[in-house]
């Protein structure tokens, strides 16, 4: 009878060790993963990194894709962050649905794909026209930001003094007639790196799958100097100092109205900033977002 008791104590103390060990073990990382979401109206394309860090969003220009962000991955990643970046509706591999609701909100998209990904709070970082989208998000959602970033961007402000300024800088039809990597890539980068040049144009190709035109969609919110005033998030403000759309004095505009921002002029870089000086943006993005 004794020896019975004696199993029966240990039966019961490994089985509670078997209890303890399932209650207390660690949930299971985020799985790096490239695929399609299936979000209101679109099928979004996402490529997210995965494991434990603190996850950094990227939204792309409109010349551009998540496949733009390739001097981006390495380093964040190499940093700890879980990177995430997605094709926006109607760029790249994304598909709109045309039973779905359109053309729908980039700030919804992005809520919509954040809450497909089971993220709490997160740094967003935009540029150039993914920047429009980022602002409308910081207005929108700011309790799921950590830090925002805006990066040669117009911010797609509606003020028709700052709508003539931009008509100034970039005076119709002779602006548009440019090459995209004319417009968009500093002299100093189409000099010195051809094959950069080269990857991209090819880039931006990718971007428009046969030539389709990307939905027009529209903001939550009518986005003036003053509505940004009320922006309650960190943010960091950087642009290129041979930037053809936001030359450092646009940047001087937004940093005057954005409580708190913090601003960087990147030397010998155009609208692209993120491809042009990666080493400059990815080591100010970082050291940023590490403060949040």
């Amino acid at each position: 009878m004794r020896g019975f008791k004696l199993w029966l104590t240990g039966l019961l103390v490994v089985a509670s060790w078997g209890l303890t060990w399932h209650r207390t073990a660690p949930a299971q990382s985020p799985a790096a993963r490239e695929t399609y979401a299936e979000l209101p109206g679109a099928r979004i394309w996402y490529k997210d990194t995965g494991g434990d860090g603190v996850p950094v969003v990227f939204l792309h220009a409109a010349t551009g894709s998540n496949r733009n962000w390739e001097y981006q991955i390495p380093a964040f990643v190499g940093a700890g962050f879980r990177f995430i970046a997605y094709d926006r509706r109607g760029w790249g591999r994304s598909v709109i649905d045309p039973a779905g609701k359109q053309p729908g909100t980039g700030a919804d998209d992005l809520q919509s794909l954040m809450d497909h990904l089971r993220m709490d709070r997160f740094h967003l970082v935009g540029t150039a026209a993914g920047a429009f989208v980022a602002l409308d998000y910081a207005l929108s959602y700011p309790e799921r930001l950590r830090s925002l970033v805006i990066a040669n961007s117009v911010g797609g402000v509606q003020d028709e003094d700052f709508l003539e300024l931009g008509r100034r800088i970039r005076p119709s039809p002779q602006f548009e007639g440019l090459p995209p990597d004319v417009r968009e890539l500093g002299p100093s980068y189409r000099a010195a790196n051809p094959e950069g040049t080269r990857r991209w144009i090819e880039l931006e190709h990718l971007s428009r799958p046969q030539g389709a035109q990307a939905p027009a969609q529209t903001m939550r919110h009518r986005l003036t100097f003053s509505l940004l005033e009320t922006i309650n998030v960190p943010t960091l403000l950087l642009t290129g100092d041979a930037d053809l759309f936001a030359p450092p004095p646009v940047l001087k505009l937004f940093a005057d109205r954005i409580q708190g921002a913090e601003s960087l002029i990147v030397p010998e870089a155009g609208h692209s900033t993120y491809w042009e000086k990666p080493d400059i943006f990815n080591r100010a993005v970082l050291d940023f977002v590490r403060k949040h």
